[in-house]
């Protein structure tokens, strides 16, 4: 049976929808995504379907009552939402949207009598099912400062939000991927699509056989792989069967119309004829089902998106898999008291301190937790300020010990302020603290020396007897060093 073309909307781009399909993702024609832009290719939001989630997902509680929004407010939020301030640039201005979304508004509004500000939320993160998600293609969108246009293949909406945009090449072309992220970096540049990427959360290029992922503005260097981690065969047998299953399983007749009724009947034909046989799982497929499962999508926008020095970063699944294992183990307490921490191994240069800030803030969030104290000790300084914009949405102060005394006063303090130090400070502050007994303290230590393998940990676990201790190193450990990462809980990941 031969494939209406080797086009790459036949074959990467009609699987890569037909999947996202089956994910729950609601389908629009180009047509019909166009029209729900106001027929403006210059306008990115679907803004009805925008409007009408906004509306549903907001709720004012108020003196026991339940209250709506009024529509002035929301569309005091829409306009928020599209005035972005494009005059800090393009970074500036993707970030900006990335904290909207994530932070969320407060708005003013008079309730019984009284005038109060309510928060108010673009996407619905604890609940999934709250939100809609669609999936159009060839989204014409105008260049900036031009009259022509570029289309990406494929853009996933949360909430008629642009938030991932996606490149299918063919794999019979040379390099596929390569031109995949080029086309994408390109479609980023001033000259280019600006107006969509100030949305994105991520980008992806796929080719049937290859597939890579980074965030709005990632160096080409940068785009990475996605392997999901398994701790056994038995949970890998489980996913590669649910992808078969899922790959497998034929579209409603609906669906299928809506796909294929702007194609040429051969076209949908051939892929009628193709789902006669058993469908195997291709990289791409893979790539799509680990980061854009409805779930998945949110937890890694959420919780794997931070901005570092001026750049937008998203976790590597390495990071990923880090951060979900230490939670697991860190969630449950010992009959001791004290909570299981362990070693982290990174590869130099892999970001460390940044898997150590996604940590801390999902354990400032974790309601298995209760008021969890969290120290965060790098030997970064300008993580500092990076430190204290992640935690705005946990709604936790973030401060900063100046010296080890400060930083013994910061821990007896009963706040639940996330404290930051240096590996100096911490140390002098070891050595003259009484012992902190709670088994709700978390020190996560960017060994940028490796001090904790050797004799001061003996006084860190003195002064600290039941906290949990979780470190960071960027290099293998020694023979001697791999005794001493047992006292910690032993190593989490490599």
């Amino acid at each position: 049976m031969q494939a209406p073309s080797f086009k790459e909307e036949h074959i990467s781009q009609i699987p890569a929808l037909q999947l996202l399909m089956k994910l729950g993702y609601k389908y629009l024609t180009p047509k019909e995504a166009l029209e729900a832009r106001s027929s403006r290719i210059s306008n990115v939001l679907l803004e009805p379907i925008l409007k009408k989630q906004l509306q549903q997902i907001n709720k004012i509680e108020y003196k026991n009552k339940e209250f709506q929004f009024t529509d002035a407010n929301i569309n005091t939020a829409i306009l928020a939402l599209r005035d972005l301030p494009l005059q800090d640039g393009f970074t500036a201005a993707n970030k900006f949207f990335f904290e909207l979304i994530t932070l969320g508004k407060s708005l003013e509004q008079n309730v019984l009598g009284d005038k109060k500000s309510f928060s108010f939320k673009y996407i619905d993160w604890a609940n999934p099912h709250n939100n809609v998600f669609h999936v159009s293609e060839e989204f014409e969108v105008l260049r900036d400062g031009r009259t022509d246009t570029y289309r990406p293949d494929i853009v996933l909406f949360i909430n008629g939000i642009p938030m991932v945009v996606i490149e299918c090449k063919s794999p019979t072309i040379k390099t596929p991927i390569e031109k995949a992220v080029d086309q994408s970096l390109r479609n980023q540049k001033e000259d280019g699509i600006r107006s969509l990427f100030l949305y994105s959360n991520i980008v992806m290029g796929v080719a049937v056989n290859e597939a890579k992922y980074g965030t709005t503005a990632t160096k080409k260097e940068f785009w990475s792989v996605w392997k999901e981690q398994f701790k056994t065969k038995e949970q890998e047998a489980a996913y590669l069967l649910t992808l078969q299953q899922l790959k497998n399983q034929q579209l409603p007749n609906t669906d299928r119309t809506a796909l294929f009724k702007e194609r040429f009947y051969h076209v949908l034909n051939y892929f009628n004829q193709l789902e006669s046989d058993e469908l195997i799982i291709t990289e791409q497929d893979k790539l799509l089902y680990n980061l854009c499962s409805k779930e998945r999508l949110l937890d890694v926008i959420y919780h794997f998106i931070l901005f570092d020095n001026g750049e937008k970063k998203i976790a590597r699944y390495q990071q990923y898999f880090a951060v979900k294992y230490t939670l697991q183990r860190i969630e449950n307490v010992l009959p001791s008291g004290a909570r299981q921490g362990g070693v982290i191994w990174h590869t130099q240069g892999s970001g460390k301190s940044l898997t150590m800030v996604m940590l801390a803030q999902l354990i400032a969030m974790d309601k298995a937790i209760k008021n969890p104290k969290i120290l965060l000790v790098t030997d970064r300084v300008d993580l500092d300020d990076q430190i204290t914009e992640t935690f705005k949405k946990c709604g936790k102060p973030v401060k900063q010990a100046n010296t080890g005394r400060h930083l013994v006063e910061l821990l007896s303090d009963a706040d639940d302020a996330i404290i930051t130090t240096i590996i100096h400070k911490f140390e002098s502050a070891v050595k003259i603290a009484e012992p902190f007994k709670s088994n709700n303290i978390f020190v996560l230590v960017d060994e940028g020396h490796r001090s904790q393998y050797g004799t001061f940990n003996v006084k860190m676990q003195r002064a600290f007897p039941n906290a949990c201790f979780v470190a960071f190193t960027g290099t293998p450990l020694l023979k001697n060093e791999k005794s001493t990462a047992k006292k910690f809980g032993g190593l989490i990941d490599t």
